[in-house]
């Protein structure tokens, strides 16, 4: 079995910053090579946020902005190639799905590598820019998971939210009268 990145999303966000979005749970690739040649001012709002943090899913050919290590068993790969390849003849003009295979092997390899040493269950970030020459630059987040969350929801996956709320039993009456405040300094 190998690693490789599935998508997750934690949030509806996904879905208002991106123009196609990945489904939760897709194999998941950069996918910077979608960027290559093409200038940041030429990007749309959404491209440019696509751009900068964006791993692509390889059924949608969608984004997402976190995805999370998972096993995969070598016919899942196999066809994560395959589907890929396609995604290529299909959205990028690749002459043939034979002639896009070696690519999507190679992107495919990428993902894996990104992978490899970290837990299942990590969270990967990525974060991209374009450097003063003009080439990509990427750099990759980790965060790994807890054995137990605040909430102990299992569709967090051991991730907690950015908010916790909480009701109090004990009922405080505070009263602050701003009219009476308004002269004092």
């Amino acid at each position: 079995m190998t690693r490789l990145p599935r998508t997750i999303r934690l949030d509806p966000s996904d879905k208002h910053v991106f123009a196609s979005v990945a489904e939760p749970g897709e194999w998941a690739v950069p996918g910077t090579f979608l960027f290559w040649d093409r200038p940041a001012e030429g990007l749309s709002r959404k491209e440019a946020i696509a751009f900068r943090s964006g791993f692509l899913g390889v059924e949608s050919f969608g984004h997402s902005t976190l995805v999370t290590v998972q096993e995969a068993r070598a016919d899942e790969r196999a066809e994560m190639v395959e589907r890929l390849a396609a995604q290529f003849v299909l959205h990028l003009g690749a002459p043939s799905v034979a002639i896009a295979r070696p690519a999507a092997e190679q992107e495919v390899a990428l993902a894996a590598s990104l992978c490899a040493e970290h837990p299942i269950g990590t969270l990967i970030a990525l974060y991209r820019k374009r450097g003063d020459d003009g080439e990509i630059r990427e750099q990759f987040r980790t965060l790994r998971p807890r054995d137990e969350t605040a909430f102990s929801a299992t569709h967090l996956m051991g991730h907690d939210r950015a908010f916790q709320f909480f009701e109090e039993e004990e009922v405080v009456e505070d009263h602050v009268d701003l009219f009476q405040l308004r002269g004092q300094d």
